[in-house]
């Protein structure tokens, strides 16, 4: 047996059914070695053939977060690896389980200046959860049963670096063999709880604010809202898991937030975190704070935390339950729903109300159409930027559906990856990229990829030729926009030449029509809308110095001689500002 067809194995046992990546030589035994295993249908591995390796590594991320299992990638020598590393970042910020092979330059001209030479091993370090080279045949079955380890009870990437030449080479030494590990339960230390229910007891008003670590703890936090009146606000990766029937929801705070999630939080005098490490500190308010998390490493790093609780948020309700008092008043409840319904009607929906004769189309009523005509259980893939604040605001998760993005890292061209791997890890179900113009041009080859599958991925493109957020950005910033337009692009054309369905749509009275006979195809779709250029998301929370920033811009942008777009931009988002 070959080394090559040795990890192959050891990766099939791991459950691995799917390796995103590009073929090249120092990859091809590895490559070979997935051939000979006949594809998945026959119980072996599939070679999925990208056209960029970022894009192996998103859609490998997206499959592990769709599926929950071990998922591969790999990059042949140099630039072919080190094409991964934007999509590994995104994958290991996400706990996805991804292992990621990086081929490497012959063994003996390592630390030679050698063609295509870098040195992955350390390159791969800081987005990776193990990073390890393997040098002998000897050494190999335990590097690879310990990346198989990490990546998936970490949960994260493994980087496994692979000199083409040691590939190739004889196997020397039995792999371990592989037993899954069933998770554990991580119990809270019962003195934390006891401090947790005293100080939920002991405050009039209590607010909760939830993230991704509330995964199968849903009915206990809703539980605990009604027992002592608290409004619960949630974070964009928290969404899909709390906010779907629940009263008690009152939205998302930050940039991209929406209701009364933000003002909530700043009117309780404690504030209750659950799973959550929400990065952006200007949104959490000062005030008396729980956090409850199985990572203790995060407790208290983004604000002071004056009762820190280690453990998983499930475990530590059911051991907080028999401790909380009932709230006598809910008042503070009230008034915090009250006002999250005004925002909602007056704000969130003030682009989705009587603009379907309105052009250039409002991306907001795009979102709420979309969201109305998806299937009960789509999975949504969503660009950073823009696209990010319409699903988060739009799109109901219904606790059947998924949203997934680059919520932690950020990238750009993230949507039309991840929607490839999450159509190949579940192909039955309905698949949307929610995608930006900015995003889609980035990594358009992957059109190819979606064309060359057959996949029914369907591309909702918010096409208005210009990066909003960066705009918004800039404004906030006193800045007068710069940099961010580009030309307008007919994308449905584009599709179209590839040999996909695809609809161009500027006129609002035919968006919900051309939407459900691109989601009735059977094949890869892309509707095409023209959105107007000048709508930009505002903050549920706006500060004094966001005010100044975007007149100061503004008067800048007439100055110089632009008073056009600085009236035709007001006019575009005066609706959308709370009130």
């Amino acid at each position: 047996m070959k080394l090559a067809d040795q990890i192959v194995q050891q990766l099939q046992d791991a459950g691995v059914r799917r390796i995103y990546g590009i073929v090249g030589d120092s990859l091809n035994p590895v490559v070979d070695a997935v051939r000979r295993t006949g594809g998945a249908q026959n119980g072996g591995i599939d070679w999925i053939h990208v056209r960029h390796e970022e894009s192996a590594a998103f859609a490998a991320g997206a499959d592990a977060q769709v599926t929950g299992e071990l998922v591969a990638c790999a990059g042949s020598c140099g630039p072919g690896n080190l094409h991964l590393i934007n999509g590994l970042y995104d994958a290991n910020r996400s706990g996805a389980k991804v292992l990621a092979i990086a081929s490497h330059i012959p063994s003996s001209q390592i630390g030679q200046g050698y063609f295509q030479e870098t040195h992955p091993d350390r390159i791969f370090t800081e987005c990776s959860v193990y990073s390890e080279m393997v040098s002998t045949p000897e050494q190999s079955p335990r590097v690879v049963h310990a990346a198989i380890r990490h990546a998936v009870s970490a949960p994260g990437v493994a980087v496994v670096t692979l000199p083409g030449d040691i590939a190739d080479e004889e196997a020397t030494h039995d792999a371990p063999t592989y037993v899954p590990v069933s998770p554990g339960v991580l119990q809270p230390n019962q003195a934390s709880v006891e401090a947790l229910a005293k100080a939920i007891n002991d405050a009039d008003k209590v607010a909760i604010f939830v993230g991704a670590g509330v995964a199968g703890a849903h009915d206990e936090v809703v539980d605990l809202a009604e027992t002592i009146g608290a409004p619960i606000g949630h974070s964009l990766r928290g969404k899909e898991l709390i906010q779907y029937d629940n009263p008690y929801d009152v939205g998302m705070t930050g940039l991209l937030g929406y209701g009364a999630a933000a003002q909530g939080m700043e009117g309780a005098d404690l504030l209750v975190m659950l799973g959550t490490d929400f990065p952006y500190d200007q949104f959490l308010p000062d005030v008396r704070t729980a956090q409850v998390d199985r990572d203790a490493t995060v407790i208290g790093r983004r604000t002071s935390v004056d009762i820190p609780v280690h453990g998983d948020v499930l475990a530590t309700l059911i051991a907080l339950k028999p401790l909380v008092q009932p709230k006598k008043s809910t008042k503070f409840l009230e008034q915090t729903l009250k006002r999250h319904d005004k925002l909602m009607n007056k704000a969130v929906g003030a682009y989705t109300k009587n603009v379907e004769h309105k052009e250039p189309i409002h991306p907001e009523y795009v979102a709420s159409i979309l969201d109305g005509v998806a299937a009960p259980d789509a999975i949504f893939t969503a660009d950073t930027g823009m696209c990010n604040v319409w699903t988060a605001r739009y799109v109901n998760p219904l606790g059947t559906r998924r949203l997934i993005g680059s919520f932690l890292h950020g990238s750009m061209a993230n949507a039309l990856p991840q929607a490839i791997g999450a159509q190949l890890a579940q192909p039955e179900r309905q698949v949307i990229s929610v995608s930006g113009d900015g995003g889609l041009g980035m990594l358009l080859g992957e059109m190819l990829t979606v064309a060359a599958y057959e996949l029914p991925v369907n591309v909702v493109l918010f096409n208005n030729s210009t990066l909003g957020m960066v705009k918004l950005e800039m404004l906030v910033d006193k800045l007068p926009d710069f940099g961010v337009d580009v030309p307008s692009v007919d994308y449905a054309a584009i599709a179209a030449a590839m040999g996909w369905f695809s609809v161009r749509v500027t006129d609002p009275r035919q968006l919900e029509g051309a939407l459900g006979e691109a989601l009735a195809q059977r094949g890869p779709t892309l509707v095409d809308v023209v959105t107007d250029p000048n709508a930009l998301s505002i903050p549920p929370k706006i500060s004094s110095s966001q005010v100044f920033g975007f007149a100061t811009a503004m008067s800048k942008i007439v100055l110089n001689g632009g008073a056009g777009e600085a009236v035709s931009m007001a006019r575009s988002n005066l609706r959308n500002i709370p009130r």
